[in-house]
């Protein structure tokens, strides 16, 4: 899950963004025409930026740059302004790994009611059980970077204490960025018009499907986690909670699953965003 990918060069909304919005392209149309995507081009490697922001090294960072509790709402405002301004940044080399999670994106979008018909039970009981086990699996994802930050306070551990600050703020950039997605694509639920899922329905409203809420912030927490601490036990806790919570949502009949592989992918693209532009500590 650590590979990077060149859009992290600039920040994950352009990526979010040109995904979701191929990906309702190819689910609504339907059609071959929809699905081909252009050959990206070359790129002269002269040109090419780093994956993220590197940490200093050698001098101490300015004391308006440290990851302090302090200026978590400046680190918070430099984020939200680097992801909305991003889409400007978009190459097309980008298209290497985008084209291909948005074809997948597409496909999902195109079977979300057989899915949810056929697949998802319908039985309330078996439903509500999940929705709950999302509810306390997504408290549990909210409440680590939370833990981390004390826990770093109580035992002066600047890597533990820089953890919970960069995971509270991926959580915080992840709500922004689903929140827009949800005013602007307007999804239906699963539960509403026999599981159609179509976009753009006003009665959605605030409650919009698209993408899933609980996921792109369960996934944003954790790979900003696992991106700070590089322990296989800790990635694989992290992501399998994260994983937990995307699952339930769909059982729950809460989300098709094209929300969850959205709100996923946006969320990990904005939690390792977040600690590359911004660690200091990690080893």
């Amino acid at each position: 899950m650590q590979a990077s990918f060149p859009c992290l060069r600039h920040s994950p909304w352009f990526c979010a963004r040109a995904l979701a919005v191929t990906a309702l392209g190819l689910g609504v149309c339907r059609v071959p025409a929809c699905a081909q995507s252009p050959a990206p081009a070359r790129v002269d490697s002269h040109v090419a930026l780093p994956d993220a922001p590197q940490p200093q090294t050698g001098a101490a960072p300015s004391p308006q740059d440290e990851v302090t509790v302090r200026n978590s709402l400046r680190i918070f405002v430099q984020d939200e302004e680097a992801i909305w301004s991003s889409p400007a940044r978009l190459r097309p080399h980008d298209l290497a790994w985008l084209a291909p999670v948005a074809l997948a994106t597409g496909a999902a979008i195109a079977t979300d009611r057989r899915a949810m018909s056929q697949l998802v039970s319908h039985d309330t009981n078996f439903n509500n059980a999940n929705v709950t086990a999302s509810s306390v699996l997504i408290g549990g994802m909210i409440a680590a970077p939370a833990v981390l930050l004390a826990a770093g306070h109580a035992s002066q551990d600047e890597h533990a204490r820089e953890a919970g600050i960069l995971g509270g703020a991926a959580l915080a950039d992840g709500l922004v960025v689903e929140q827009i997605f949800k005013l602007v694509t307007w999804r239906e639920r699963p539960n509403a018009d026999q599981s159609r899922g179509r976009f753009f329905q006003s009665g959605a409203g605030l409650d919009s499907s698209f993408p899933s809420a609980h996921t792109t912030m369960a996934f944003a927490a954790a790979s900003a986690i696992a991106t700070e601490y590089r322990n296989p036990w800790t990635q694989i806790a992290a992501y399998s909670g994260a994983t937990a919570v995307g699952v339930t949502r769909v059982l729950g009949r809460e989300h098709f699953p094209s929300d969850v592989l959205v709100g996923a992918t946006t969320g990990w693209l904005i939690g390792h965003y977040v600690v590359n532009k911004h660690h200091r500590s990690r080893k």
